[in-house]
């Protein structure tokens, strides 16, 4: 595969989010002693990238809630329930953009409102551009990084335990993280 270092022009056109290559996932501080990592494993998204013009250029990516996935059948399940997620009443997260801003050569801020359990709040990603390239298979795809903290509380995930050592079993901060691979649509 040849890496190349297009110019933004180049890559102007509508992507979709290749789930195989692709992972949304999460970051938590467990027991205040560790972190537990988890991904979503189904989720959709488009973007449409307007080389010539960003902030022209948008998102929009849904998750399937119950395809969470932190390594722990019983911990994944008691994140679905009420306490967290509450996957059957709300199944979906979303993420639309409202603003796209280059601030560098390879650095994009994403903001857009991200909606989980029926409650929306304005979020702003920070995203580094990786690079585009053409695949063996004869598709172009670009990749982008990006993480960014948001609190759960903000969205009513407020479930916690308290320790008999002080603290809480689960931090309120959750770093969401992206690490994107799109193929362009013919």
């Amino acid at each position: 595969m040849t890496v190349v270092a297009p110019s933004f022009t180049d890559l102007t056109g509508t992507y979709t989010l290749d789930p195989t290559h692709t992972r949304i996932g999460f970051l938590a501080r467990h027991a205040m002693v560790t972190k537990v990592r988890g991904s979503f494993n189904e989720f959709e998204g488009t973007a449409t990238v307007d080389g010539d013009d960003p902030a022209r250029s948008s998102v929009r990516v849904t998750i399937d809630a119950a395809s969470i996935d932190t390594r722990s059948a019983q911990r994944d399940e008691h994140l679905r329930t009420n306490d967290f997620l509450a996957f059957e009443q709300y199944p979906q997260i979303t993420f639309v953009s409202t603003d796209i801003r280059q601030v560098d050569e390879t650095t994009f801020e994403v903001s857009g409102d991200l909606t989980i359990k029926d409650v929306t709040k304005p979020i702003t990603v920070p995203f580094t551009f990786e690079g585009a390239a053409q695949d063996p298979f004869g598709n172009q795809r670009i990749g982008f990084d990006g993480s960014v903290t948001i609190s759960r509380k903000d969205y009513g995930l407020t479930w916690n335990a308290a320790l008999e050592t002080g603290g809480v079993l689960v931090s309120d901060k959750i770093v969401l993280e992206f690490e994107v691979s799109a193929i362009k649509n013919p």
